[in-house]
């Protein structure tokens, strides 16, 4: 039986166990996602000569251009390994990757001149001039971010290339592929669109870190301390990747990042740029 890449990607009845969890979790109004699932849809469907299947097409053949993938969190080591590397191998170093961008992180990419392949967001952590310097937007729909897709409605309709996701159960233009922050959510989302032979490098992903990049916000101008629910929500992350990464072929490290756990491949600059 041949499966659209829709059906590829789409992981809700796996991944619902764990939206019950994080509704409970937060006390989060699942009518709320449901919300901005329908209107994240009907934006979607405004959009002229536009196929979620096309775009799943397009962003696929973008994802296996490189057999190595570059992963960036809003984490408050993003800058320093950043700034390491392009120390010791210059900007140039990066197109030898495919580079992906968590929300903010985006930011700060775009600010040291480094191309961004797709940026993953819920529209927090970015502006909108985030639609005319990356290839890819990967756009998530849930309850608290309604008003962020009501003031980009407009860019998302004329981006060519943008990919809607939710929370709750997907509908036909949308897609649900697991996750919960926008760190973690790329990582479910490349999962069936990989080959096997392509290697993750995930850097800013400071799981354990009291700290959080200032990228995560537009109005943050310096890294701080988080308050619990962000905290809790890079636990939530944490268990997320751990249950995602036994069930995935690729190699994956974590470069320079603060996290304790032995699951994770967590990997000095010197041995990231040395492998490489």
């Amino acid at each position: 039986m041949d499966y659209s890449l829709k059906d590829k990607v789409n992981f809700y009845n796996e991944f619902k166990k764990f939206y019950f969890k994080i509704l409970k979790a937060f006390a989060f109004d699942p009518q709320k996602d449901i919300q901005a699932a329908n209107y994240l849809s009907q934006i979607l469907k405004s959009k002229s000569n536009w196929s979620l299947e096309n775009a799943l097409f397009f962003f696929k053949n973008k994802i296996q251009e490189k057999n190595k993938i570059l992963i960036y969190g809003c984490g408050p080591s993003l800058e320093t390994t950043v700034n390491s590397i392009v120390n010791k191998r210059g900007k140039e170093f990066f197109k030898n990757f495919l580079n992906l961008a968590a929300d903010g992180a985006s930011v700060f990419l775009r600010e040291i001149g480094l191309k961004i392949d797709s940026i993953f967001s819920d529209l927090d952590g970015i502006t909108s001039e985030a639609f005319f310097y990356t290839d890819f937007i990967i756009v998530h729909a849930h309850g608290d971010n309604i008003k962020k897709l009501e003031l980009y409605k407009e860019n998302i309709v004329r981006f060519d290339k943008v990919i809607g996701t939710v929370q709750v159960e997907p509908m036909e233009n949308l897609l649900n592929s697991g996750g919960f922050t926008d760190g973690d959510r790329i990582l479910f989302f490349l999962r069936s669109l990989l080959n096997p032979n392509q290697r993750i490098y995930l850097i800013g992903f400071d799981f354990d870190d009291p700290i959080i990049g200032k990228y995560s916000k537009p109005n943050m101008i310096e890294n701080q301390k988080g308050n619990p629910i962000k905290i809790k929500k890079l636990k939530f992350a944490k268990k997320l990747i751990e249950w995602l990464l036994k069930r995935m072929k690729n190699e994956i490290y974590f470069v320079n990042c603060t996290i304790s756990t032995k699951n994770f491949n967590n990997i000095s600059i010197e041995t990231f740029l040395n492998e490489i």
